[in-house]
């Protein structure tokens, strides 16, 4: 198969990018299996196992598709392509009222739900992007991954969570605190902010953490940070919203809305195992997995198939921030 994959952005990722990470992982499976992957993405982008193309956002997405694809898997929403066959990602929360395209495919089935529809597919973790666990190591801290300046990613929680419990917290994903934020931040010598990170800087970090907080305050879609840490071995307390249920079971880690009830677990971190929130991860959260569930969602819209009969849209308003109490 033939299959071209469209985004506007840049890859591969370097240091943050969701996306990017997801589409590059799914390509290279893909190719694997023997498909031909094509990506068309912002200038700049490299990629050893597929051809790449230059995405023009001020052309029409018809005349930018090549004549010998046989499906096109966009990662945004994209109006008035019909040249052929297709499906979008989506990949955040959109907004109260937008309509969304036919062929949407969710990123868990509670982002799924929230918007009337049913098709999703888990993000799946490549670890050959990664350096190798060694689940071994002694646990010193604890870490928050996530850009720290966006409020719905809370890192003021985390750092609550973590000094409350008597821990040291390692922030990845950010520098400095957004002043909008809500809270004006004192000088603690127990955390340690450590700004963009690539994969092996976070790696050294995880490989020495003894868990992820992650008290987001809204419906997280799926939570790349949360696979990346349970493949280190570590297990994730955090909020129960969005796709946290899904992705986090009692055997990996502790969910709850009452900051009190994740500092208590906290204390008793050492009751998880680090081999089998490793194993749990490389068990449900695959690249095979991904990639297969993708494949059968071509075939069904290679067979002249909408994926679903009407279009998605979000279903109800939530509060901007979510509670934490």
């Amino acid at each position: 198969m033939k299959i071209l994959i469209v985004n506007n952005s840049q890859i591969p990722a370097i240091k943050y990018g969701g996306t990017e990470r997801v589409i590059w992982w799914l390509g290279k499976e893909l190719s694997r299996l023997g498909h031909q992957i094509t990506y068309l993405v912002s200038a700049g982008s490299s990629c050893p196992f597929a051809r790449v193309l230059v995405y023009d956002p001020g052309l029409d997405m018809n005349k930018q598709v090549p004549d010998d694809i046989d499906v096109v898997h966009f990662n945004y929403q994209v109006n008035g392509f019909n040249k052929k066959p297709y499906l979008i990602t989506v990949h955040g929360n959109p907004a109260y009222g937008e309509q969304l395209d036919k062929n949407s495919v969710f990123v868990s089935g509670n982002h799924a739900s929230r918007h009337g529809a049913v098709a999703f597919v888990h993000h799946g973790l490549d670890p050959d992007d990664y350096p190798k666990p060694d689940l071994s190591q002694k646990r010193l801290h604890m870490h928050f991954l996530a850009k720290a300046a966006w409020r719905i990613k809370n890192v003021k929680a985390a750092i609550d969570m973590a000094s409350q419990s008597n821990n040291k917290l390692v922030v990845l994903g950010g520098s400095r605190l957004n002043l909008k934020m809500g809270f004006r931040f004192t000088p603690n010598l127990n955390v340690r902010f450590k700004g963009m990170v690539n994969n092996e800087q976070k790696a050294a970090v995880m490989q020495q953490s003894k868990a992820l907080l992650f008290p987001v305050l809204w419906h997280e879609p799926f939570g790349i940070a949360i696979i990346e840490s349970l493949y280190y071995g570590c297990p994730v307390f955090a909020t129960p919203y969005g796709s946290l249920p899904e992705l986090v079971s009692t055997e990996v880690g502790l969910l709850s809305d009452d900051k009190s009830v994740l500092v208590e677990g906290l204390r008793e971190v050492n009751q998880f195992n680090n081999r089998f929130c490793h194993d749990y991860v490389m068990d449900n959260f695959s690249l095979q997995k991904m990639a297969n569930n993708y494949l059968e969602l071509y075939e069904k819209v290679l067979n002249k198939e909408e994926i679903h009969s009407i279009q998605p849209t979000l279903q109800s308003v939530t509060d901007k921030y979510l509670p934490l109490r």
